[in-house]
């Protein structure tokens, strides 16, 4: 069983007459819950009502957040002829073809995003091994297997989060900072939480958002109201 030390303790109690919120009531409240000294990010979970066990109910797919990430975001992009230069302009961190693919078969991965153009997929697909791990594989359904190279830069750079179900069936994901005034995680709360129900496969039945969370890294939770089943 976790301990939890005497701040996160403290934090609970602040919790203990309410157990679920609307919207804007649990940001304003997660932004107080926080017990560690730096800027924590504010994490949103997703427990949906789907079976993991079937391919077709898994959700994954990817959403711009309008009030981005409030991180500086590292993009990698593999392709070719003139999408190099293309990438370089649009502010890519890492470009390349044949080098760069060599380069990360070699280990390198200090990159967040990695995207790669349709035409360089056969060889980027070799790269399972060190891609697969940390999860920087690019797919279709991601968003970072792309053919407009500066569009999609532009919005890596701007705050595009990926979501997808894990193995219980729950999306754990990023909506900013806790420094974010409390409109701004809503705008990004409310394109993830559209993204998601948007998602929903046609064979799931039933309650399919079974419980939102919010919560600091370093402190507890809130249980969001949903208002779509």
């Amino acid at each position: 069983m976790t301990k939890h030390g005497k701040k996160y303790r403290a934090k609970r109690e602040l919790l203990k007459d309410k157990s679920t919120f609307a919207v804007e009531e649990a940001l304003a409240k997660v932004k107080e819950l926080g017990v560690a000294k730096f800027d924590e990010t504010i994490e949103a979970t997703f427990v949906l009502g789907i079976d993991p066990k079937k391919g077709e109910q898994m959700v994954r797919g990817a959403v711009s957040l309008p009030g981005g990430l409030g991180k500086r975001i590292t993009v990698a992009v593999i392709t070719n002829g003139d999408n190099l230069k293309i990438a370089e302009k649009s502010g890519a961190d890492f470009v390349g073809a044949d080098d760069l693919v060599e380069k990360i078969s070699g280990g390198f991965t200090e990159f967040d995003v990695l995207l790669a153009t349709p035409d360089m997929m056969p060889k980027v697909a070799k790269l399972g091994k060190v891609l697969g791990r940390k999860g920087l594989m690019p797919t279709p359904k991601a968003g970072t297997v792309v053919q407009n190279v500066a569009k999609a830069i532009a919005e890596q750079k701007a705050g595009k989060v990926e979501y997808k179900t894990d193995k219980a069936g729950v999306i754990h994901t990023i909506i900013g900072k806790k420094s974010f005034e409390v409109p701004k995680l809503k705008a990004n709360y409310e394109a993830l939480y559209e993204a998601i129900v948007k998602a929903k496969p046609a064979t799931v039945k039933g309650n399919y958002l079974k419980g939102i969370y919010l919560a600091p890294t370093m402190g507890p939770g809130v249980k969001v109201l949903a208002s779509v089943n």
